[in-house]
């Protein structure tokens, strides 16, 4: 049964994803005298320009092929071509495609697609319809490159994996001439600031610069790295060509020497995507496949460039991720690449990135990124604090398969002074030995490190100097799956692969308890404020263990794979975890249940909860980027509720770049019963004392109404008005009504009516009826409607000499006998009958009816009373007791 509306988290964006395999495009934006670079990133388009980031709309899938003209960013995905206006609304879309679109030019008010099944189509942009289509033979003439020569009216350049070259006019439709080629398929197209010449990429790792009016090469060059993926030529008056490789290296060649000007090796760990120098200035733009977009600047010695800016994340996907700080505005990120990086919640321009773990620093920079014996493994574990971070290192981290941790500095941005490993094993290294779980205290000082031979130590973070050992050998037979020190530095809370679980003193290094836990555990996570201790087992259970009292107070069974993380709610409330079944589920500890469940296309491999509640961040497999999911609870209703036993949770959507909206789906849907609000009834249970709703003003001062009028007599009468009022005058009571007009009787007497003054009240007229009904409702809605004044009027006027009745007073001596009897309206019953019998005291006295009354409400009222005053000393005395027991 699947549960209507959104869950309790919801897509908001993702970080880190910054660089594609797609080629960038760079564009000019007239009115604002400005470049702008579109970047394909996933589903989305970025537009960046020198200052700033902006994130475009997003399609339904990943995007193949970029490019744009001076209005509008061209983007497709499979066979479907969309046109964005203002980088976000998608204004036309181009379908007539069979197969996966993979080239695309703009031409004008055209623009030009290519499929992979050699299908070449000219659209109009306005009109969205297809101005021109031409097929070609794959096998003779498949086309790999598409250009547009400047200055040639309505023509454009088509390169093919066979190595020819055609020249075609798309108005005529016709193939204006054929080049034979170079022997060897063209990777790309390029036009030279010549007019005529056009720069051809081969496979070969050829670069032609031909003129093709005359069809002839004008000098030709070859590089040692495959296949050219680029080519770009600078504009600002030096004579320079710059071509990509598959392998990240950038070659710039002196087109007036003819020879290659210098390398830039490394430029990407990956293949050179897109390469584009800004029209004009020493700028060069490139892009890979490595998420990473850089602007170099050439205006050194040697013609080679230097990183202006960049923006970069992990070039392999990320393993773990934990909030760094308590203000929950930066994520620390552990990926496969080896690298440690920092990203901002709030804008990417608060990135670090800390580098990558290294034996030897200044080895590793010497041999280059590619030759790097040097590098560490990828860091799987690492724990980091903020306190004293300024002043000594506040991240360690163990590497995988490798026995030293490391230590981190944020505020350098670096990796820090230590390596922390056991002294046995200074002087070798051993090989199936290594570090497998790290915490570090919550002052900063101490980090403790768990070992696969079930040693754990205690090193101090500013010297790096080991402080001890848990255990006298080892503290546990097996590996250590988890490490943990509570918040005060009195407990360490280690668990092994043998299925103990251990409690050390921090500073002894003394066994305080061990438990032998239902299965072998895969990780632990603590959850200091509180004192919870979550557990996964191998056997894809989680159970959640309170170390005050050392027992297992949840377990919980659901999940259908492994265990890859774990994460609290600032408040301790919920645990949150994510498996290999690509499930992400919340469970809350208060209840023991499962309240959201959603699935992802991948798995999560790490997941941290902000610590101030507002994001969920999730890293998953084979996937570059991080993940934020917005806490819905925080801004809107959710429903809480347990899930049920036979709930199928929905594939949810990972965020894409841009942030994204909630979605209402409330207002499409008939909203369920488990999402409608509760509305408390006026009395919970009939054995319950009930008190209403009005304020106290209309109750309390009740019997010291004479003394409030006596304070506030004015001193001196009030001054009649000399004109008339502006206003109608209205009859006195909480409600405002108008005085009806006098009709004017010139034949009305003089003498006083005195039916007129015994006028009845609607409150005695609806106390005379209920005699016969016993109906009590509407005279007490009546006096709770009234203020206090108009109360005791009332009442008043229920004694003889008031204009009343007995029968009326026993009518009302019912209706407070009702109130009590139901249990409602509890103070008010309590209020109206202490003025009842200050008014009228001595009437009662004489009337056995109403004394015969009386009696029974005392006898209502006395035992009211001693139920209440029981639950009363209950309460009181189980207060008195934990505000003073020694627990």
């Amino acid at each position: 049964m699947a549960r209507e509306g959104a869950g309790l988290f919801a897509a908001f964006r993702v970080l880190g994803r910054f660089s594609g395999h797609v080629p960038h495009v760079l564009r000019y934006h007239g009115r604002h005298r400005e470049f702008y670079l579109a970047l394909a990133v996933g589903r989305s388009v970025h537009t960046y320009n020198v200052s700033k980031r902006r994130a475009g709309n997003t399609l339904p899938e990943d995007i193949t092929c970029l490019a744009a003209d001076r209005m509008l960013i061209f983007a497709s995905y499979d066979n479907i071509l969309h046109a964005f206006a203002r980088n976000k609304e998608v204004v036309h879309t181009y379908e007539g495609h069979k197969a996966k679109i993979h080239l695309l030019q703009p031409f004008g008010d055209h623009v030009i697609s290519v499929d992979v099944d050699d299908v070449l189509i000219v659209w109009n942009i306005q009109s969205e319809e297809e101005y021109l289509r031409i097929d070609f033979d794959k096998a003779t003439f498949a086309v790999s490159a598409l250009l547009h020569p400047s200055t040639y009216l309505n023509k454009i350049l088509l390169g093919s994996e066979q190595g020819t070259l055609q020249l075609w006019n798309i108005r005529s439709n016709k193939l204006l001439h054929s080049f034979p080629g170079w022997g060897s398929a063209v990777t790309t197209l390029e036009q030279a600031p010549a007019v005529d010449v056009i720069a051809v990429g081969l496979v070969s790792g050829h670069i032609i610069v031909h003129n093709i009016k005359y069809d002839e090469t004008l000098m030709k060059f070859q590089q040692d790295w495959g296949p050219i993926t680029a080519i770009s030529f600078r504009t600002d008056g030096h004579p320079v060509m710059a071509a990509g490789s598959p392998v990240g290296h950038i070659a710039l060649w002196d087109l007036e020497e003819k020879k290659l000007m210098c390398q830039m090796q490394d430029a990407h760990s990956t293949a050179i995507a897109g390469m584009t120098f800004v029209p004009g200035e020493p700028l060069l733009i490139t892009n890979g496949a490595d998420n990473a977009l850089r602007v170099w600047i050439f205006d050194g010695p040697g013609g080679t460039g230097r990183v202006l800016r960049s923006r970069m994340g992990h070039s392999a996907p990320p393993t773990r991720i934990r909030y760094h700080g308590q203000d929950g505005k930066q994520i620390l990120s552990a990926g496969q690449d080896g690298t440690l990086q920092s990203f901002s919640t709030v804008h990417e321009k608060f990135n670090k990135s800390l580098g990558r773990g290294s034996i030897n620093k200044k080895k590793s920079k010497k041999k280059g990124l590619k030759l790097d014996t040097m590098a560490l493994p990828p860091i799987t574990s690492f724990a980091s604090e903020v306190a004293h971070q300024s002043d000594w290192d506040g991240i360690v981290a163990c590497h995988q398969g490798y026995i030293t941790c490391t230590t981190w500095n944020y505020q350098k941005t670096s990796m820090g002074a230590h390596k922390l490993k056991p002294e046995e094993f200074s002087k070798h290294k051993p090989v199936d030995i290594y570090a497998t779980a790290v915490d570090i205290t919550s002052c900063g000082n101490f980090c403790v490190i768990g070992m696969s031979t079930g040693q754990v130590d205690v090193y101090n973070m500013q010297s790096g100097i080991h402080r001890g050992r848990y255990g006298k050998e080892t503290a546990h037979e097996g590996a250590i799956r988890g490490v943990a020190v509570d918040g005060l530095n009195q407990l360490v809370i280690t668990a092994g692969s043998e299925g103990l679980i251990k409690f050390w003193k921090f500073k002894m290094k003394d066994l305080v308890y061990s438990t032998e836990l239902p299965s072998s555990p895969s990780g632990i996570l603590l959850h200091r404020d509180s004192g919870i201790l979550g557990i996964a087992f191998d056997d894809f259970t989680i159970s959640v263990l309170d170390i005050e009292t050392r027992k297992i107070v949840r377990t919980f069974s659901g999940h259908h794979g492994r265990i890859n993380d774990m994460t609290f709610s600032p408040d301790g409330r919920w645990l949150i975890t994510s498996s290999m079944d690509c499930s992400i589920k919340t469970w809350d500890l208060p209840s023991g249940c499962l309240i959201d469940c959603f699935l992802v296309d991948s798995a999560a491999v790490s997941l941290t909860m902000s610590p101030t509640g507002d994001f969920l961040a999730s890293a998953h497999v084979d996937d570059l980027g991080i993940y934020l999911w917005s806490n819905r609870s925080l801004y809107s209703l959710v429903s809480l509720r347990p899930l049920p036993a036979d709930y199928e949770p929905s594939l949810v959507t990972l965020p894409s770049t841009c942030p994204m909206q909630d979605m209402d789906v409330s207002g499409d849907e008939e909203p369920c019963d488990e999402m409608i609000e509760y509305v408390s009834p006026e009395q919970l249970g009939e054995q319950l004392v009930t008190l209403s709703l009005l304020p106290e003003s209309r109750w309390k001062n009740l019997l010291n109404l004479d003394i409030i009028k006596k304070k506030n007599k004015p001193k001196e009468p009030p001054k009649v008005p000399k004109s008339a009022p502006f206003f109608i005058p209205t009859l006195p009571g909480l409600i405002p009504r108008f005085i009806p007009p006098e009709e004017e009787d010139d034949t009305q007497s003089k003498v006083v009516n005195l039916g007129v003054l015994a006028q009845k009240s609607d409150f005695y007229i609806h106390l005379e009826e209920a005699l016969s009904t016993n109906e009590y409702k509407a005279p007490l809605d009546l006096l709770k409607s009234l203020g206090p004044s108009n109360i005791e009027l009332e009442l008043r006027g229920l004694a003889p000499e008031g204009g009343g009745s007995v029968e009326v007073m026993l009518s009302f001596l019912r209706m407070i006998g009702v109130m009590l009897n139901k249990k409602y309206d509890f103070e008010l019953a309590q209020a109206y009958l202490a003025l009842f019998l200050k008014l009228h005291i001595k009437i009662l006295s004489l009337e056995p009816k109403l004394l015969e009354e009386l009696s029974k409400l005392s006898v209502q009222l006395e035992e009211t009373w001693i139920h209440l005053r029981a639950l009363f000393n209950q309460s009181l005395c189980v207060l008195t007791y934990m505000k003073s027991a020694l627990l």
